[in-house]
């Protein structure tokens, strides 16, 4: 597969080549048959350094498995994952722990990824114990410095209370606090504010889009969210059953739609105003499984733009049709 480019001129911070994560099930309990659940299948992107990129699509679609595999929390079946040039399959040892300063993830879920046996201070601090930066008295002027630039200010006024004592809006801070306070050049946010009152999402929404450009963060960005993807990130990639399908700038993408399932999500998107109508979209079907699937177009059996010759090739590779909008599909 030819890996889809970002910008010439912009210095590339990670690259993602051929990978793919498979997971072996079961088909059938008196068989005893193997299976593989193509969780991630053959993904190929580039994210450039300063740069957000929006990972988008329904929930199973392989995204999160994605930021998994980049930030090392699973393992590859195949494929290549290089962080400003260093792959991350040859990282051990000391080299591990460089490489966590580097690349950090906010998790989507701020009841379950904070500790509620330790303080917000401990919680922060943490990272910087593990990796060993700094004297305690350094620590905790960097935890308090992080904690105002999330908004939690003052903050002598949340170091030593736990997070059952926070709102979700909080708890999130906390969570991005703990993430960006070793600094990290590259962060992979999955779905960080899902979980949020749609009061509260707005601000999360731009306090991360304020620490890119304090930070000078890049970020891999995962939602089901169009309208999130829109204001946060530079470019969507649009994936669907283990592969990206589409890729372009985010006004390129939510304007001019290609792909039958981007425009099909498109169309999914609720619009205030009762005097514009959108034609409904004439998907076919449920969500196909990602248990061993054909070797043709993930998205055919739910097409409707689909033709009989579709049945029979092989499955679409990206292609750029024209100022770096990529599309998988053998009809364009």
């Amino acid at each position: 597969m030819t890996l889809p480019t970002a910008t010439e001129s912009k210095d590339v911070i990670l690259e993602v080549c051929n990978l793919s994560k498979y997971y072996p099930v079961n088909q059938s309990f008196f068989s005893g048959k193997k299976a593989l659940l193509h969780a991630v299948d053959n993904v190929s992107f580039q994210v450039n350094r300063g740069e957000v990129l929006g990972l988008v699509g329904e929930s199973g679609c392989g995204k999160t498995t994605t930021g998994r595999l980049i930030v090392r929390l699973a393992t590859p079946t195949s494929g290549r994952i290089l962080i400003e040039n260093t792959d991350v399959a040859d990282i051990k040892g000391q080299g591990m722990m460089e490489f966590r300063q580097k690349v950090q993830m906010i998790f989507q879920d701020p009841y379950e990824s904070l500790d509620p046996r330790m303080t917000i201070f401990d919680i922060v601090a943490e990272p910087l114990n593990v990796n060993g930066i700094g004297t305690f008295e350094e620590r905790e002027a960097q935890v308090e410095e992080m904690l105002n630039l999330v908004g939690l200010a003052p903050p002598s006024a949340f170091l030593f209370r736990f997070p059952h004592e926070l709102s979700g809006g909080q708890r999130q801070r906390v969570a991005i606090a703990r993430a960006l306070v070793v600094r990290p050049s590259f962060v992979v946010a999955d779905e960080p504010t899902s979980m949020l009152d749609v009061s509260i999402r707005t601000g999360i929404m731009k306090l991360m889009a304020q620490l890119r450009e304090d930070l000078g963060i890049s970020y891999l960005y995962i939602t089901h969210d169009l309208a999130v993807a829109r204001y946060l990130c530079d470019r969507i990639a649009v994936m669907y059953l283990g592969q990206i399908v589409e890729l372009g700038d985010s006004e390129d993408i939510v304007k001019k739609p290609v792909h039958p399932y981007t425009k099909a999500l498109i169309s999914a998107v609720p619009v205030p105003d009762p005097a514009i109508e959108r034609p409904i979209p004439n998907i076919k079907g449920g969500v196909s499984k990602p248990i061993d699937p054909k070797p043709r177009c993930r998205f055919y059996d739910r097409c409707p733009e689909s033709e009989s010759s579709c049945a029979e090739a092989k499955n679409p590779e990206l292609r750029d049709i024209g100022g770096g909008h990529l599309v998988a599909c053998h009809l364009l």
